[in-house]
């Protein structure tokens, strides 16, 4: 997407400097069209000024480099860029001051993520295919996922063990990936995630075993089993007959009363 705007003065050269100016660029980074090359006229009465149509190609890395810079500015930080762009990916490391540092990350890098946000709005503007923007400051991505991957891990001990399930604070999609693709090889738990942008969590919950953890668990499945496969519904016991005397119930079974 390219930034084109006209300028009017005296001269040519004087409306060419002052779109220069206002785009911040130099003459090889520019298109330059005369829209009216102006005119004196007598004693001044009838003169008309020159204007031109300064264009500025911007690529895609200039834009999100420029976005950076400025916003920045605004709050009062001065800050320099070196950027990469491979693969439909720019990433973008930022150096400032040390002071500076800590209000660009802020509270677990939610500042750092609203400005890569914003960034990649602007760089994406017109484009055809999305590229992809990041941003980093001191390594703190590098360290962030550290942090991530040991929490996913130090989580995942505690619910095997316990056979409880876990939910943890809510994160970034980026964050919540890093979770997921962690503990995916775990084989006794799975991850899934709940709730809505921006507090959307992860869950580590523990895997049923085939027939639950207990026996009772497991014979309600076979006799369900079962019935299934064999159409056999299994019969409930009948209550036990109530018998007025010892003798009674002796009599009913055909037998003989035991002597005291």
């Amino acid at each position: 997407m390219n930034k084109v705007i006209e300028k009017s003065a005296k001269t040519i050269d004087e409306a060419v400097e002052l779109a220069l100016s206002e785009l911040g660029a130099s003459r090889d980074e520019v298109e330059i069209e005369v829209v009216n090359e102006g005119k004196k006229g007598f004693l001044g009465i009838g003169s008309i000024e020159a204007t031109v149509r300064v264009t500025k190609n911007e690529s895609p890395v200039s834009r999100g480099e420029d976005f950076v810079k400025s916003f920045l500015a605004e709050v009062g930080i001065e800050v320099s860029l070196s950027s990469t762009y491979e693969d439909e990916r720019i990433d973008i490391a930022i150096n400032c001051d040390e002071d500076a540092v800590g209000y660009i990350i802020g509270r677990r890098g939610d500042n750092l993520d609203a400005l890569q946000y914003l960034t990649s709005l602007v760089v994406n503007k017109g484009e055809d295919s999305y590229i992809r923007v990041s941003l980093n400051i001191e390594d703190y991505r590098e360290k962030r996922e550290a942090t991530l991957v040991r929490l996913a891990k130090s989580k995942a001990a505690f619910v095997g063990r316990t056979h409880r399930s876990i939910t943890l604070e809510p994160m970034n999609p980026n964050e919540r990936r890093i979770i997921h693709s962690t503990l995916q090889e775990f084989k006794n738990i799975y991850t899934y995630s709940t709730g809505d942008e921006p507090n959307r969590r992860i869950v580590i919950a523990p895997k049923k075993k085939e027939y639950g953890s207990d026996y009772k668990s497991k014979y309600r499945y076979n006799r369900k089993e079962n019935e299934l496969v064999t159409g056999y519904e299994e019969q409930k016991p009948e209550k036990p007959k109530k018998f007025e005397s010892y003798e009674a119930y002796v009599a009913s079974t055909g037998g003989e009363a035991a002597e005291e």
